[in-house]
């Protein structure tokens, strides 16, 4: 699999998972930072890159949405500040559940459609 970091992660947290031999971006890397969350999810896509992203209530609703005019997404992870808190101290955590998430999840389309929760 390969991932996309929402803008609110880290670059570290990509540079990395990298390091780690992992297929990972940060969007702010790509300049997509600034794209609205549809067309975040549709360059997602086109690469195909599961997103990670705390943005819950709108990638939730545009999954369903898409999901109901048969439209696909390389999937969707979602992460809670309360479960996983942001910050330069919790770089190392964010590192070692992805670095398990795509060692588990290799193929390119493991996480097709999916919603997981971390």
């Amino acid at each position: 699999m390969k991932l996309a970091l929402d803008h609110h992660y880290s670059t570290d947290i990509a540079a990395r998972l990298r390091e780690h031999g992992h297929d990972v971006i940060a969007v702010t890397e790509r300049g997509w930072h600034a794209e609205n969350d549809e067309p975040l999810l549709e360059r997602c896509v086109e690469e195909p890159r599961a997103l990670m992203t705390n943005n819950v209530a709108d990638f939730a609703q545009i999954a369903r949405r898409w999901a109901a005019q048969g439209r696909r997404h390389a999937g969707l992870i979602f992460i809670s500040d309360t479960s996983m808190p942001r910050g330069r101290d919790t770089i190392g955590r964010f590192v070692e559940a992805f670095d398990e998430l795509m060692r588990a999840n290799q193929s390119e389309t493991a996480l097709d459609d999916r919603v997981i929760w971390l």
